[in-house]
């Protein structure tokens, strides 16, 4: 029974997958709204619908609001307060966050007063801001008690007020990009959810479950664990909008979408840029906008086209090589 069903599931020779998903997904997709989600614990503001859908399509190198699922070892899942501890070692810590800027224009200097509470919590060496205020104001830095001191010479009053803007935002802890990481609970279990990704970072933190933590940023998916596993997070993240607009679409139909994206070993976007404008027929790629230049382009290097498509047949008159038009029958005479 399970072997005749399995058959029946089979796609047909011939059956026109591509125009069917294409339908599948666009025509629900006209319905989507332009809806944002808030994300519990996490200030941002996610795109959800058809912004986030685009976003995916467009293969674009940063998703407008990254976020981060950062799960930790089981045997911390249930403690809270170890929770807490290791979204602290997550969550960047910039020189703001540490201790008050101060300008003092007059005697061309720059005051950063630490706060030792702070530093004694995120465990920060004094040597250690000492060293980061040195090479990224570029001016004398003397280091008394909590104070820190940069002295400029010859320094226009502008160019103090650039330092100051730039030291505002020095990395001195934490995981680099991520803005706030909040502990939420699921059941008795506790998890990270951070405003921001970098998940090469927080494979390094103890602690972290690297295995089951998971980003919704398809790129840096891509550069850490490699096109296949890039694959299947745009399957799952473009079946997170679908399902959260309450559309059912066959997950196969988004499978083969995320197929075509990926198919080079790399992420391509669905368009001019990507999967329509690398056709393999000259008419195919000329029939979806650029078309004087793919036309020229042909021309120049006398490229042949096959006619192996749908656009292309059916642009020049043709039996469309889909359904009964793959058969083929020759009379014998």
């Amino acid at each position: 029974m399970a072997t005749h069903k399995a058959t029946r599931a089979q796609i047909d020779s011939g059956e026109a997958v591509g125009i069917v998903a294409a339908q599948s997904i666009g025509e629900p997709g006209t319905q989507m709204t332009m809806r944002t989600f808030h994300y519990a614990g996490v200030a941002e503001q996610v795109p959800t619908g058809l912004p986030r859908l685009i976003e995916l399509l467009d293969a674009r190198k940063e998703p407008k609001k990254p976020i981060m699922d950062v799960y930790v070892d089981e045997k911390y899942e249930e403690t809270e307060e170890k929770c807490r501890q290791i979204a602290a070692q997550i969550q960047a810590v910039m020189l703001e966050d540490i201790g008050k800027i101060e300008e003092r224009l007059g005697t061309r200097e720059i005051m950063v007063i630490l706060d030792p509470a702070v530093l004694k919590e995120r465990k920060l060496d004094i040597d250690d801001i000492k060293a980061a205020l040195k090479k990224f104001s570029g001016g004398e830095v003397h280091a008394s008690g909590n104070e820190v001191k940069i002295s400029f010479k010859g320094s226009t009053l502008r160019a103090i007020r650039r330092v100051t803007n730039k030291i505002r935002s020095v990395h001195m802890a934490g995981v680099k990009g991520i803005s706030r990481a909040a502990v939420l609970k699921n059941g008795n279990k506790h998890f990270i959810r951070t405003a921001g990704s970098n998940i090469a970072e927080i494979a390094k933190i103890p602690g972290v479950d690297f295995k089951r933590s998971y980003t919704n940023n398809i790129m840096e998916v891509n550069r850490v664990l490699g096109i296949e596993a890039a694959r299947n997070a745009i399957i799952l993240e473009i079946m997170q909008v679908l399902e959260s607009q309450r559309m059912d679409v066959d997950v196969r139909h988004v499978a083969l979408l995320a197929d075509a994206m990926t198919m080079d070993g790399l992420i391509r976007s669905v368009g001019r840029h990507g999967l329509s404008g690398r056709k393999a027929g000259v008419l195919a790629r000329a029939a979806f906008e650029e078309t004087l230049k793919h036309l020229i382009n042909a021309a120049v290097t006398g490229e042949e086209d096959k006619l192996i498509g749908i656009t292309e047949n059916i642009i020049i008159g043709q039996t469309i090589p889909v359904g009964t038009g793959i058969v083929k029958l020759a009379r014998r005479i």
